[in-house]
Order: structure tokens, then C-alpha cells, then sequence
């Protein structure tokens, strides 16, 4: 792929259009806001000139609502020999294109699987879908070149290929992504008129919890207006799910040991259930999860403190897995969690003690 055409100069187009032009593509950016896309040419994702002629890749980065119609746009007028869309959704672009008319041998369907809570150009970065699982969702009308071209955009932006059947998509990305999103979006509804006292002592779980209902109202609108039926299916067992804890919680209020006892059981049974449910969720690098010991390190909320623990680590000997940060409630503290393979834990422990940090057991 020598050129390309990124049609949507938002978070997702720009990154594509960053992640393309760092590996030597010439890219034209074109957005229904100018400004937009010279904001992300300006960020050296491309340049917001018209290409000459025929690209070899156009990637339409339109919200899913509005994917075919920009499709079609730009197969009619013969913009490029390939077409890719990046939408959330795929079942529905790919009919409407056929109830268009439309010759789809030049088209192939696909997903990203990334993203930021942020939208726009100036959230954008090349890396953004590094390790990141890329759906594609080919039929048998698509052109071999075309899927040629869709895994070297893939390749391009080091993400991992995944090919799938576009409805299976959209079940699976209901599940993994639009009913966790409205969920949570549900549970930080219940803090909008919270007493104070009761939002300050909110932690590192209701983080966890509501950090994705900080995205973008409008862009999830149009998400789930593409896929309704799946992501409403999933919300009616979640719905079961609610009943029966709210009944096994009624029961453990009650004076008879015998419904305490059937109380405890239903609670018992839901997180059961829920912890068969999270070993499935892919663990680094989308490996098995694995189970790693925790180090956890106070710290004062000063320049340069991650720095030096991350330093120290490696002078250690030792990988940092993953970490999290915990900052204390009205104080210039936090505690950083260390997650590092069992055998390497008391070996960090014992280097970062050397070093003066402190540590909490």
C-alpha cells in the first residue's frame, strides 16, 4: 500500500492516518469538517489535499449511522481500488450497501477493537491499536486484493487480524463492549445526585467500574442505534440477574434463618458466576490470564515518583506485569500497586525496601 484515503478524521480515522503515514503512506485526510481534518493533518496524520486519483485503500471512519451512505459516496465515484470501514457495527453497513445496489467486491468490513474515553483528532495517537485485536469481516464477494490490502492496514497499525462473520460481530461486540458500556453508565448514574460525603469516599472499584461512562454521549447514541437488538437482549438477562440478587438480598434481611440461609446462597451463586465469567477475559497481550503478586508501594503525589519506582524495578532485575494506582482521599498521597510474577515479589520487595520505599503489607 503505497497511498491511502482516511474519510473521518476523528480519534479513530486520525490514529489509522498516524499509524499509515509513520510507515511511509501517503495519506489524504478528507472530513464533512474541514477544519477537522486539517487539524489532524497538522498533527502529521496526512495532508488534507484531495489525492490526484485513485488511492489504493480508502478507510471511512464515519460514526455507523452514517458509514453507508459515505460508502457509497466514495465507491460511485471510484476514489480508490479498495474499501474499508471502521465502524463499530457491521451488519447493517454491509446491507445497507447491498439494498444500495452496490458492487461489494471491492468493499471489506472491519473493527478496531481500541479506543479512548476522548473523541477527536487531538486525542489521536499512531499506537493506538498496538496488540489490539482489528476485526475483519470479509463474504465471499470480497476481493482477495482487498483483503490483502485490509491486513496490510492491520499490520501497518500493529494490530492482531481476526476474521469473523459480520452479525457474529455484532453479538460478540454487544457483549464485550455495548452492554458493559451502559451498564456502567448505569451504575455512575447513581452518583449524579449522591450525597458528598458518599462520592468522597469513592475508590479505585467505583473507578474501575465507571471509568468508560466518561465517553461521549452522542458517539454511543449512534453505536447503539446500529446495533439495538443484541445489546437489549444481553440487558434483559443482565435485568434477571438484578431480580434474583435483589430477592437473595430482601432474604438476608429477614429473621428466618431458612431464607438468610436461601439469601446467601442466590448472592453466593452471582458471584460464583462472576468470577467463572472474568478468568475468561484475556489476559496480556490477549494470553491466558495469569495471576500475578501484588507489591504495593506508598508514594507521594510529587514529579519524577513512577519514574523511580519503575527505575528502581529495573535495576532489580525485576518486569513490572501491570500497575495500578490508588491516590488517597484529600491527601497528596497514593499507592502504586506493583503486579509482578509470584517469584520476582520478594525480590522487589526487598530492593525497592533497600531503596527507602515504603511499603504496605
Amino acid at each position: 500500500m503505497r497511498t491511502a484515503l482516511v474519510i473521518g478524521t476523528g480519534l479513530i480515522g486520525t490514529s489509522a492516518a498516524l499509524a499509515l503515514s509513520q510507515r511511509g503512506v501517503a495519506v489524504h485526510l478528507a472530513d464533512h469538517d474541514p477544519e477537522q481534518a486539517r487539524t489532524a493533518a497538522a498533527l502529521g496524520a496526512g495532508t488534507d489535499e484531495a489525492p490526484d486519483g485513485p488511492v489504493d485503500l480508502a478507510v471511512v471512519a464515519a460514526p455507523p449511522a452514517h458509514v453507508a451512505g459515505v460508502l457509497a459516496d466514495a465507491m460511485r465515484r471510484g476514489l480508490a481500488r479498495g474499501y474499508l470501514d471502521v465502524a463499530s457495527v457491521k451488519g447493517g453497513p454491509r446491507r445497507e450497501l447491498e439494498e444500495r445496489g452496490l458492487d461489494l467486491s471491492a468493499y471489506i468490513g472491519s473493527h478496531p477493537m481500541s479506543g479512548r474515553e476522548q473523541s477527536g483528532p487531538l486525542a489521536a495517537t499512531g499506537d493506538l491499536f498496538e496488540g489490539r485485536p482489528w476485526v475483519l469481516t470479509p463474504t465471499r464477494d470480497t476481493d482477495t486484493e482487498v483483503l490483502n490490502l485490509a491486513l496490510e492496514l492491520v499490520s501497518h497499525c500493529r494490530a492482531v487480524p481476526v476474521v469473523m462473520d459480520a452479525d457474529a460481530h455484532d453479538r460478540a461486540v454487544a457483549l464485550v463492549s455495548h452492554m458493559p458500556h451502559l451498564v456502567s453508565s448505569m451504575v455512575a448514574a447513581r452518583l449524579e445526585n449522591a450525597e458528598e460525603a458518599a462520592v468522597r469516599l469513592c475508590g479505585q472499584g467505583i473507578r474501575d467500574v465507571t471509568r468508560i461512562a466518561a465517553s461521549d454521549p452522542r458517539m454511543w447514541i449512534d453505536i447503539l442505534s446500529a446495533n439495538p437488538g443484541p445489546v437489549a437482549d444481553l440487558l434483559t438477562d443482565v435485568a434477571g440477574d438484578l431480580e434474583e440478587a435483589v430477592r437473595a438480598l430482601r432474604a438476608l434481611q429477614s429473621s428466618d434463618e431458612d431464607k438468610r440461609r436461601e439469601g446467601a446462597a442466590g448472592i453466593a451463586d452471582v458471584l460464583r458466576r462472576g468470577n467463572a465469567g472474568q478468568v475468561r477475559v484475556p489476559g496480556k497481550h490477549g494470553t491466558a490470564p495469569r495471576v500475578y503478586e501484588v507489591v504495593a508501594v506508598l508514594i507521594d503525589d510529587q514529579p519524577g515518583q513512577l519514574a523511580r519506582i519503575f527505575a528502581d524495578a529495573g535495576t532489580a532485575g525485576v518486569n513490572i506485569e501491570d500497575v495500578r494506582i490508588e491516590h488517597a482521599t484529600g491527601q497528596q498521597a497514593g499507592l502504586v500497586q506493583l503486579m509482578v510474577e509470584p517469584k520476582a515479589a520478594p525480590l522487589l520487595a526487598a530492593a525497592l525496601r533497600d531503596r527507602g520505599w515504603a511499603l504496605r503489607q
